[in-house]
């Protein structure tokens, strides 16, 4: 079940609370990580690092205390972090002979399919040249407020594992495992090893918040999970500073939480549509729902109401039922909606697709589940 030999390509996210130290960055810890990734990059793995701490590390030079809830705030301390926070890492990395780099994302990055293609031979680029690719939520510029877009970079870690067709997520925490209860304040809470399923039990099991500079906590890691699921890679929740805990876990040592993917793998192209945030919505009659259910295309003349403003090949929902990359612009829906679909390219153009959507890009959401 723990058999991680074959395991090629790992994305490891640290959390703040981790990498924390009296109120700044421990840069022991910085070293300690560098060098077991190291380790595992001698083994012949491709390894990603997705961190927090540039919030934690920018507060101390502008002394701040958390927890830091204002928004500007928690955008300058990112501004001033940042590049501290890389400053740790390069030297870090330098030391042991490996090059890193800095990826900065946002939430409208991986939800646009260009810049999420982009984005994702840049990584493979990266990785083809032995380069540990750093990556975090650039809170600086966010348009969400921070901690919302990602979730205290869990959900983040995820969705890049999820993009790049990872073999493996490391969660590491200030956790030792996942508890049936909250250890905090239950002394009787005992660890739960493998997880195979997220049900309504594990899930109330997790916690609800995180560090006085973070906002995750148990919760957004479980949310992260899920989102493992639908790529059909395990993922690892083990506290960060077990001693030489990355090569303990891909031992197969029994140490920290297992999750197990449960259910159907999607493919890449679903999964995007999956996680990209939905532009706008789509209403329709319940005789077009019946009709997508049985994987024919979105026609103009069963839609009822158009929400949002977008362009073609934007991700919407569909009712609150599914989601699909649409053909038509908001402005094309209102204009069309309604008609037989023979009037789209009497309206648009010869060259224009005469439905709204095609059955392989519509997901509903219940199949994820």
């Amino acid at each position: 079940m723990r058999d991680f030999k074959n395991t090629k390509r790992i994305v490891i996210k640290v959390g703040t609370s981790t990498l924390s130290k009296s109120g700044g960055i421990d840069k022991d810890y910085v070293r300690n990580i560098a060098r077991q990734i190291a380790d595992l990059r001698s083994q012949g793995r491709q390894v990603l690092l997705v961190t927090s701490g540039a919030i934690g590390m920018g507060a101390g030079p502008l002394k701040l205390k958390g927890p830091i809830v204002d928004l500007k705030l928690r955008q300058a301390c990112a501004s001033v972090g940042q590049p501290l926070l890389m400053h740790e890492y390069n030297t870090a990395f330098a030391e042991l002979g490996l090059v890193d780099s800095q990826v900065l994302l946002t939430a409208e990055i991986l939800s646009k399919r260009k810049s999420y293609l982009n984005l994702r031979n840049a990584i493979e680029t990266l990785l083809a040249l032995g380069v540990v690719p750093i990556l975090n939520e650039n809170d600086c510029v966010s348009t969400a407020e921070i901690g919302t877009a990602f979730g205290d970079n869990d959900k983040l870690s995820a969705l890049v594992a999820s993009k790049i067709d990872a073999d493996l997520l490391i969660l590491l925490t200030d956790i030792d495992a996942l508890y049936d209860k909250d250890p905090r304040t239950h002394p009787d809470a005992k660890p739960i090893r493998v997880v195979k399923e997220i049900t309504s039990q594990i899930a109330k099991a997790a916690g609800k918040k995180g560090s006085a500079y973070s906002t995750g906590g148990m919760k957004t890691k479980i949310e992260a999970v899920k989102i493992a699921a639908t790529a059909g890679y395990p993922v690892v929740l083990a506290h960060g500073r077990e001693p030489n805990i990355l090569s303990r876990i891909l031992a197969g040592e029994e140490i920290g939480t297992l999750f197990i993917p449960h259910g159907e793998k999607l493919s890449n192209r679903k999964r995007w549509i999956l996680h990209s945030r939905p532009e706008g919505t789509i209403y329709i009659d319940e005789g077009a729902m019946a009709a997508l259910k049985k994987k024919k295309s979105l026609l103009p003349k069963g839609i009822t109401k158009i929400e949002g403003t977008f362009g073609v090949g934007a991700v919407v929902m569909i009712n609150s039922r599914a989601k699909a990359v649409i053909s038509l612009s908001s402005s094309e829906l209102r204009e069309l909606a309604g008609k037989h679909s023979s009037q789209i390219r009497q309206v648009l153009g010869p060259n224009r697709r005469d439905v709204a959507a095609v059955p392989e890009d519509i997901l509903f959401l219940d199949e994820t589940v």
